[in-house]
């Protein structure tokens, strides 16, 4: 594990830089989107920028709400702590940002959501490269597998073999981008994002049952029911979008 790259007198943590370059991976998909969809190449920035600071700002405030009983102590030093990030949270706050954004330029719509469906499902799979390399705890259960490893050097250390469930979350990210990207002219407007709601809510369901997270109703941790609720919002999306194509392809036959 790396959770800090020395270069010469330069000391970079690996999770910073991965977020970093998560951001620029994010930007440069949105950029090029963007362009396809006649829209100014530098938004591209603009977006990702609301996203950063959006997204820091809701993971922080999920993570201390979450952690309630300790943060309540020391408010302001769990307010701007370097730890404890919470992707949900994290998601929220960029969304929340990126619409007002959105709104404050005039596009706010489907499409738009549709043009930051890709940017996210890269930006999680590159964060997650920077959770693998720093060891920060959001690895998996004790495993005896042929690829388990310990994490003796992270910062949440651990000595036993288990199972490095951020390999598996970036690997399965990076095909979501990919089939995003193929998908993003042939779905109607809102369905690129209504599919990356239902296969990123899947993959953090499914990945859940392997990490260590603590459960709290039915067998399941607070992420996997944030996860149904993607599910269900991106079935739900999708149904209607094909209802509303089947119902005008009548109307279009009669004319």
């Amino acid at each position: 594990m790396y959770p800090e790259i020395h270069l010469g007198p330069v000391t970079l943590q690996s999770f910073g830089l991965m977020l970093g370059l998560a951001f620029i991976a994010s930007g440069a998909l949105a950029q090029r989107f963007l362009v396809e969809e006649g829209k100014p190449a530098d938004w591209a920035y603009e977006m990702v920028f609301a996203a950063l600071v959006g997204g820091l700002v809701g993971a922080r405030l999920w993570s201390v709400i979450e952690h309630w009983d300790t943060a309540k102590d020391d408010l302001l030093g769990s307010l701007f702590s370097g730890t404890g990030l919470v992707f949900y949270g994290g998601a929220i706050g960029g969304a929340v940002a990126v619409g007002l954004w959105a709104w404050r330029r005039g596009v706010f719509g489907p499409r738009m959501f549709d043009i930051a469906a890709p940017s996210l499902a890269i930006g999680y799979a590159v964060g997650r490269i920077g959770c693998q390399l720093a060891g920060d705890g959001d690895y998996g259960k004790p495993w005896n597998g042929p690829w388990a490893m310990a994490y003796p050097k992270g910062t949440v250390p651990t000595t036993v073999p288990v199972h490095p469930t951020p390999v598996y979350e970036t690997l399965t990210m990076l095909l979501v981008t990919w089939f995003l990207w193929r998908m993003r002219h042939r779905v109607p407007a809102g369905g690129l994002f209504a599919l990356w709601l239902l296969l990123a809510g899947t993959e953090r369901f499914l990945v859940e049952f392997l990490r260590r997270n603590e459960r709290v109703a039915a067998g399941l941790t607070v992420a996997q029911f944030i996860s149904l609720a993607m599910i269900a919002g991106g079935a739900v999306w999708l149904a209607v979008l094909r209802n509303a194509r089947t119902a005008r392809a009548p109307a279009a036959v009669r004319t």
